[in-house]
């Protein structure tokens, strides 16, 4: 491609919205550009990234077994109905009505329309199992989208199906798509983690893992161990918790005292000396519409997700203080676990505390030597809290967990039979009998790939693109167009490297060699020969994106160079 011909327009500044460094850089770089809030412009560099991405998710998902098709992004509401998602996806569903006022979803995710497809095409076992899969444009109304491709309305996702007769069939696909993930995101020169998760608004009755891309500016949290392979999303995230309701109790009786203006665990910490982990910490949240206490250590917080599992309750949040006044007597600051008509639920941290202080339920007033062994009834005691960097590892006896932020870029879920009996998936099993089918779904990230990839990959002039997924390999520099010789090599070498099947960008532009090497930099193509002054002895500068050295080499070397590349480049794992 001359460069001349390509629609690419860089920047200087990057604009005001962008708040990181990956939407910085791919506006900069021209790679996208914003219609509407959340709402992207793929520009001709943007799209053949994307096309490679596309490229690699296809090669292994067919190696998976997996087969392609491709299904409306149109969704008539119905199937939400049927499915009864309708009212639990809430207002990021898009809804439009059509002229003659039917309703209609633009699709977020393809759970309903794969279900009601496979429900009339398959009807016996002998055509099970099997597994679809789209590369498509979904659409949610996201509240605040932000962080360019990274939380879009509009954005481009692989999403795959898998229909089983039974839950061993569903293990052996979950696990191949599993390892199918391991080689797209490993081929795409991501520095990833697989991790235990919840399965959200997906639902489901099995596991599920997380593909998370480590960026500091994740919006989600990871904790790992150190000496295992160990790994789960901050909501879904165990630690090693021995109770022992007997261990270490203070003989000092439970006693109250005056704790005027102290209403925060920071006012309590400086006015009494003492650590957030000597505090009881008694929340008063709403489930289902029912009061109910947490009851966690002051060092800390509430696992909101962990709590509506064990309760089962289809909504849970935080009492207003108007409840909490209602339910306590007492204003907040000061509400401890004591004499509650209301359930109380304990942590597992709190059951092993001994001389704790905790609120009196009583204004300006706390009570200390808490033992929740002896003051406290425990009736109910789970793990309700996250983890914290360095708690013991839940699988291995030596690790601690350490936190990362990380950038979801793939979810894999075993979801039984959620949909398929409510949509009434059904097929005949070998002795003549009707069962539901085991299904399982599995989706990446396409468009947001691109953002984790820049996040992972950039310094101070721009990006740095793996081999694998930059728009060209090789990016040709004459530095003065009106050389004859200078522009007669850069002609050779760019015809050469094009019949070799390389993919090459030549910048025949007219421009100072000042702007021309900022603008490579910027895009980040992996190679750059620059001919320039020593073109009269047949030798070009070669520079690889983000290596600190500049080589002179002959022009004849350069084509055995890029072929090695484009052969690493090319490797399957």
């Amino acid at each position: 491609m001359r460069q001349s011909r390509l629609l690419l327009t860089t920047l200087r500044e990057a604009p005001a919205e962008a708040e990181v460094i990956s939407h910085q850089l791919l506006l900069r770089a021209g790679f996208i550009r914003q219609l509407a809030a959340g709402i992207y412009i793929y520009m001709p560099l943007g799209r053949r990234v994307l096309r490679k991405v596309e490229q690699i998710v296809r090669e292994e998902m067919d190696r998976a077994g997996a087969g392609e098709l491709l299904m409306p992004a149109l969704q008539p509401t119905e199937l939400w109905q049927e499915s009864g998602r309708y009212n639990v996806y809430g207002p990021e569903l898009m809804r439009i009505q059509d002229r003659h006022d039917r309703e209609f979803a633009l699709g977020p995710t393809h759970e309903e329309v794969i279900t009601s497809l496979v429900r009339n095409e398959v009807n016996s076992y002998r055509k099970l199992p099997v597994t679809l899969y789209q590369i498509q444009t979904k659409f949610r109304d996201e509240r605040r989208p932000r962080f360019g491709l990274l939380r879009c309305r509009e954005f481009l996702m692989k999403d795959a199906y898998s229909f089983a007769a039974d839950w061993e069939g569903l293990d052996q696909t979950y696990w191949a798509m599993f390892e199918a993930y391991h080689r797209i995101f490993t081929r795409c020169g991501l520095n990833f983690r697989p991790v235990e998760a919840d399965a959200g608004a997906i639902g489901g009755e099995g596991g599920t893992h997380e593909f998370m891309a480590l960026a500091d500016i994740g919006e989600d949290t990871i904790a790992a161990c150190n000496c295992c392979e160990y790994a789960a999303n901050l909501e879904k995230a165990e630690s090693q918790e021995y109770v022992s309701y007997s261990s270490s109790l203070s003989t000092d009786p439970m006693e109250k005292f005056h704790t005027p203006g102290l209403r925060t665990i920071d006012q309590l910490i400086e006015a009494l000396h003492i650590e957030a982990k000597d505090i009881i910490k008694t929340l008063i949240y709403m489930a289902d519409d029912q009061p109910m206490a947490i009851v966690v250590r002051g060092d800390h917080e509430v696992n909101e997700v962990k709590v509506q599992h064990i309760l089962g309750s289809e909504k849970f949040e935080i009492a207003s203080a108007d409840i909490v006044s209602m339910v306590t007597g007492t204003p907040s600051g000061y509400i401890g676990p004591f004499g509650l008509k209301i359930p109380v639920w304990v942590d597992y941290a709190v059951a092993q505390m001994s001389n704790g202080i905790a609120g009196a339920n009583e204004l300006d007033y706390h009570y200390r030597h808490v033992n929740p062994g002896r003051d406290i009834e425990l009736r109910h005691v789970a793990d309700l809290r996250n983890v914290t960097e360095g708690d013991r590892c839940p699988r291995c006896d030596e690790g601690e967990l350490k936190l990362y932020r990380g950038i979801e870029i793939g979810h894999v879920f075993k979801i039984g039979t959620l949909y398929s009996e409510k949509l009434g998936a059904n097929f005949l099993n070998a002795s003549g009998a009707k069962q539901t089918m085991i299904m399982g779904c599995y989706g990446i990230g396409i468009s947001r790939i691109l953002s984790a990839i820049v996040e992972q990959n950039h310094d101070q002039n721009g990006i740095i693109w793996p081999s694998t997924l930059a728009p060209f390999q090789v990016h040709i520099i004459p530095v003065s167009v009106k050389d004859n010789l200078q522009m007669q090599i850069a002609e050779e070498l760019y015809n050469q490297l094009q019949n070799q099947g390389v993919e090459v960008l030549l910048d025949d532009r007219e421009e100072r060699p000042g702007v021309k090497f900022k603008d490579s930099d910027l895009i980040g193509i992996p190679v750059r020969i620059v001919v320039g002054k020593d073109a009269e002895h047949g030798k070009i500068e070669w520079v690889e994106r983000g290596a600190s050295n500049k080589e002179t080499i002959h022009v004849k070397e350069t084509s055995k160079r890029i072929l090695d590349i484009q052969a690493l480049a090319s490797r399957k794992i």
